[in-house]
């Protein structure tokens, strides 16, 4: 039932032994885990994610705004 339902995903069975056998390689200790990591992908991608809300909400802000001022001249 998993292969079925795995199939129907269109995740093919390899690619998950692949990233099975990637956790082999992961570090053992928290000092290798620590520096091993870097936040700033993450940082930058948040960042890219609030600057696409606040320009949604701007230009949704500025178009009411815009209309209002249509409507009451």
């Amino acid at each position: 039932m998993f292969k079925k339902l795995m199939l129907r995903a269109g995740i093919p069975l390899g690619a998950m032994t692949f990233a099975g056998s990637a956790f082999a390689t992961a570090p053992t200790t928290i000092a290798e885990l620590s520096s091993s990591v870097s936040f700033s992908d993450v940082a930058l991608a948040i960042l890219a994610v609030a600057a696409a809300v606040l320009t949604l909400y701007m230009t949704w802000k500025g178009s009411k705004f815009v209309i209002h001022a249509v409507k009451g001249a």
